[in-house]
C-alpha cells in the first residue's frame, strides 16, 4: 500500500487512469461488494467532475482521487474512502445532489455531509493574520468540530482532504498560502495529533512550517540536507551491526532508520534551547519487536554494543504517556563517536502510535485538562480496542455512530467566536452567555441565517444571531422550566435578578421588614432612618430600604451603619466600660457638653455599649450615670427630673469591653448550650453571667448571657452565629 505522503502524480501523467490501475497504485484488492461501490463512486465523481480544475489549477477528479488514497494509507474502510471521493461534489453538483445523494452508498453520503458541517472553520480563514485565535478560542473550535463529527471518520475525511490541500498549496497567492497553513497548524495538525494519526500530523506540520517560516524551514532542511548522505550511510551500518547482534542473541526484529521532520526539529530547538548539532535525535533508529520482553531484551543488546547516554532514557511501557503512548527511548554514542537516538516497541504499540484514533491529546500542547473531555478520548480509544477485537466491520463502525459529546453543544457568534453551552441550550441562553443586557433585550435569533422560536434547541455548528430591542424586557415565562426557553443556571439567575430589581415596592417592604427586625435584636429605638440611609451610597431612605430587601445589604452592614451613626468621626470605633473605668490617658469615656470632667458610670438598668444612644443623669454624691436614651427609666426622669440629664457622647479610646445581655430563646435539646458556648470561646468573648431556664410544658429554653463586648457590630455578629444554631428560635438583645 502506498505511503500516505505518496500521491498519483505519476499515475495521471501517464494518462492511463482507471480504477484498476488505481487500485493496484495503492496495493488494495477489495472484495466484490466493495469494489463494485467504489466502480459506482468512481463514475459518479467522474461525471460530475469533468474537466473542472480547482484553484490550485489541479482537476478536481484528481484531488478526490488523493484524498482517497489518503484515507485508503489510513486503512479506513471502503465507505469512507468513497466519501472521500465524493466530499466535493455537493458544491460542484449544485442542485443535481439532492438526487444523486440518492444514488450513491447512504453511508458515504451521511459523511460527506457531515464534512460540509465541519466547513465552519472556513470563519478563521477570514481573519486578519493579526487576529489570529487565542488558545481558549482554537481549543474550543477543535471541541466543537470532533463533537460535529457524529461519526468520527468525517474527522479522517477532513484531515485527509485538508492534506492534500497543503501539497498543492504552492500554486496559491502567498497570503492565501499562510491563511490555509495558519489554520491547518492551529486547527488541523492538532485534531490528527490528537488522534494519534502520526504521519498525517508531520506532513501537515512540516508544510504548513514551510509556507509560515519559509526562511526558518529552509535553514533547518539545509541542515539535514548537508548531512543526509552521512546520515543515511551512518544508519545503514549501525542497522546492519544492531541487526546481526539482535540475531545472535535470538531476538527476532524488524530495524530500520526513523524519519526526522523538519518542524519537529525547529520546536525541539526551540524547546530545549539547543542548536542543530546538539540533538541527539538526529540519527535514530527504531526496533520493532514481538512483545514486551523483547523490548527489554533489545534494550539490553543496545546497551551492550553502545555506551548509554546518561539521563537519555525513557521506559514508556511501564509508564505510559498521557495518551497511552508506550516504547522505550534510549540515546547512546554509536560508532564513530556520534550520538544515536533508539526506540524500541513492539508492533501493535507502533501501530497504536502511528494510527490510534484517539492516541494523542493533550502531549506537548499545554493547557489543563477537562477530565470529562479525557473521558470521552478514552472512550474513543475503547472503541479502537473493540475493533480489533471484532470480526465484522459494521458493528464497529456502528459504535463510532454515537454522539461522542453528548453533553455540550458548540455554536458560533457572529463574530466568529466559539461559544461551548451545555446540550439543548437554547437562543437565549447563548444571548445571556454573551451579555446579560443581551439577553434582558433579546426578541428574537436567527439560527444560519433563519429566525427560530426562542425555544430552539441550539444544535452543533450553528451560526447563531440575536435580534434585540430597545424596550424588550425579560417575560416571566422564561422562568418556566415547562415552557423550554432557558436551560442554564446562569441565564435563569440573570432573569430572576432582573426581576427582582422591577419589583422595587416589594423590595421596599421587605427592607424595612428586616430592618425592624435587626433594630428589634439590637434593641434599637428611636433610630433616625433618614441620617441611616445617608450614610450609604443610597441617600434616599426608599432605595436604601429597597437594597437591604433585594440583600445588597446584610445585617452585618447595618449593625456597622448603626454604630457609625451614632459615634462621633473622631477615629476607631469607641469602645466602653461596663463600670467607672478611666482610658489610657486617665480620662473618662463619656465626654459631657458644657460640664467639666465629672465622675461617670453606667446603668445597670440598661447597659449601654458602644453604639448606643446615650444620656447623662446627674446624680447626688456619684457623678453622673450613662443611660440608653430609649431606657424606661430615662423616660421617667424627663417627666420628673429633666434638669438633671446632660448630654453626653462617647469619646475615642483604648481597647475596652462592655458588658450587655443577650436573650437566646431556643426549643431545649442536649448539646445547645455548648454549642452556644463554643461560639463565645472562638470569637473570645468573656461571660459575664449565664441565666438558664427551661419550661416543662413548652420545652423552651430561654437563655440570657451578660458578655463583654467592643461595639454593636460585634455584638450583631455575635447574634448571627448563635441564631444559625439548630433549634434556636430568636436572638437579641435584652432590653
Amino acid at each position: 500500500m502506498v505511503s500516505v505522503t505518496d500521491d498519483l502524480s505519476d499515475l495521471f501523467a501517464s494518462g492511463e487512469v482507471s480504477l484498476d490501475n488505481w487500485l493496484a497504485a495503492v496495493g488494495v484488492d477489495p472484495g466484490a461488494e466493495d469494489r463494485a461501490l467504489l466502480a459506482h463512486t468512481w463514475d459518479t465523481v467522474q461525471a460530475v467532475c469533468g474537466s473542472q480544475c480547482r484553484s490550485s489549477g489541479e482537476p478536481y477528479f484528481e484531488h478526490a482521487l488523493s484524498v482517497a488514497t489518503i484515507l485508503f494509507s489510513l486503512k479506513l474502510d471502503v465507505h469512507t474512502v468513497a466519501a472521500g471521493m465524493l466530499h466535493d461534489i455537493p458544491q460542484l453538483a449544485g442542485a443535481r445532489w439532492s438526487k444523486l445523494r440518492e444514488q450513491c452508498d447512504r453511508d458515504a453520503v451521511e459523511l460527506v455531509e457531515g464534512v460540509e458541517r465541519m466547513d465552519v472553520v472556513k470563519e478563521l480563514r477570514e481573519q486578519p493574520e493579526a487576529t489570529v485565535s487565542r488558545d481558549a478560542q482554537t481549543e474550543a473550535l477543535r471541541k466543537m468540530l470532533l463533537a460535529m463529527a457524529q461519526d468520527i471518520r468525517v474527522v479522517f475525511v477532513k484531515l485527509a482532504e485538508r492534506l492534500h490541500d497543503l501539497r498543492t498549496l504552492k500554486t496559491l497567492p502567498e497570503e492565501r498560502q499562510r491563511l490555509i497553513a495558519r489554520e491547518t497548524i492551529e486547527i488541523y495538525a492538532p485534531l490528527a495529533n490528537r488522534l494519534g494519526i502520526w504521519h498525517v500530523k508531520w506532513e501537515m506540520e512540516d508544510l504548513c512550517f514551510r509556507y509560515l517560516q519559509p526562511e526558518t524551514y529552509k535553514s533547518v532542511a539545509r541542515l539535514l540536507q548537508e548531512k543526509r548522505q552521512d546520515r543515511e550511510r551512518y544508519i545503514r551500518q549501525v542497522t546492519e551491526q544492531l541487526t546481526t547482534a539482535l540475531k545472535q542473541a535470538g531476538i527476532e526484529a524488524e530495524v530500520y532508520g526513523r524519519p526526522k521532520h523538519i518542524y519537529s526539529i525547529w520546536k525541539k530547538m526551540q524547546r530545549k534551547g539547543l542548536d542543530f548539532h546538539e540533538l541527539f535525535d538526529i540519527r535514530a533508529l527504531r526496533v520493532m519487536v514481538h512483545d514486551v520482553a523483547a523490548c527489554y531484551a533489545t534494550l539490553g543488546v543496545v546497551h551492550s554494543i553502545w555506551k548509554h547516554i546518561p539521563k537519555e532514557f525513557d521506559d514508556y511501557i511501564a509508564t505510559p504517556k498521557e495518551n497511552n503512548y508506550q516504547s522505550l527511548h534510549t540515546a547512546v554514542i554509536g560508532p564513530e563517536g556520534k550520538t544515536l537516538e533508539v526506540q524500541i516497541r513492539t508492533h501493535e504499540m507502533h501501530e497504536q502510535a502511528e494510527l490510534g484514533v484517539a492516541a494523542h491529546w493533550r502531549y506537548k500542547e499545554g493547557g489543563g485538562r477537562d477530565s470529562r473531555f479525557e473521558q470521552k478520548i478514552a472512550w474513543l480509544r475503547q472503541l479502537l480496542e473493540w475493533g480489533r477485537e471484532e470480526n465484522g466491520a459494521e458493528d464497529f463502525i456502528d459504535r463510532f455512530k454515537a454522539e461522542v459529546f453528548e453533553d455540550r453543544v458548540y455554536v458560533i457568534s457572529p463574530r466568529g467566536d466559539v461559544i461551548d453551552l451545555p446540550r439543548g441550550a437554547t437562543p437565549l441562553d447563548f444571548a445571556y452567555h454573551i451579555h446579560s443586557d443581551i439577553g434582558h433585550r433579546c426578541r428574537g435569533a436567527k439560527i444560519n441565517g433563519r429566525i427560530v422560536p426562542l425555544t430552539y434547541e441550539l444544535r452543533n455548528g450553528d451560526q447563531v444571531e440575536i435580534l434585540t430591542s430597545k424596550t424588550s424586557s425579560p417575560s416571566r415565562d422564561w422562568l418556566n422550566p415547562a415552557r423550554g426557553y432557558l436551560r442554564t443556571s446562569r441565564a435563569r439567575s440573570r432573569v430572576r435578578a432582573w426581576f427582582k430589581q422591577q419589583d422595587h415596592d416589594k423590595n421596599v417592604a421587605a427592607g424595612r421588614q428586616e430592618l425592624d427586625r435587626e433594630l428589634h435584636r439590637l434593641g434599637l429605638r428611636d433610630v433616625n432612618l433618614e441620617n441611616l440611609a445617608q450614610k450609604t451610597r443610597f441617600p434616599r431612605l426608599e432605595d436604601f430600604l429597597a437594597a437591604l430587601g433585594r440583600g445588597d445589604i446584610t445585617a452585618g452592614q447595618i449593625a456597622g451603619l448603626l454604630g457609625e451613626l451614632v459615634l462621633p468621626r473622631r477615629g476607631d470605633q469607641l469602645p466602653v466600660t461596663s463600670r467607672p473605668s478611666k482610658s489610657a490617658d486617665g480620662k473618662d469615656e463619656v465626654t459631657i457638653y458644657g460640664v467639666g470632667n465629672l465622675l461617670t458610670r453606667m446603668a445597670r438598668c440598661c447597659k449601654p455599649a458602644p453604639g448606643d444612644p446615650i444620656i447623662g443623669f446627674i446624680t447626688q454624691g456619684q457623678g453622673v450615670t450613662i443611660h440608653r436614651r430609649d431606657c424606661q427609666n430615662v423616660r421617667q426622669f424627663m417627666e420628673t427630673d429633666e434638669h438633671r440629664l446632660v448630654e453626653v457622647s462617647w469619646r475615642a479610646s483604648g481597647d475596652q469591653k462592655y458588658p450587655v445581655d443577650i436573650q437566646v430563646d431556643a426549643y431545649d435539646r442536649q448539646g445547645l448550650l455548648r454549642d452556644i458556648t463554643a461560639i463565645l470561646t472562638n470569637e473570645k468573648l468573656n461571660v459575664l453571667g449565664v441565666n438558664t431556664s427551661t419550661g416543662k410544658d413548652d420545652h423552651r429554653a430561654r437563655m440570657t448571657l451578660t458578655l463583654e463586648i467592643s461595639d454593636v457590630a460585634q455584638m450583631s455578629r455575635l447574634m448571627d452565629k448563635i441564631a444559625s444554631l439548630r433549634n434556636v428560635v430568636d436572638v437579641r438583645r435584652r432590653v
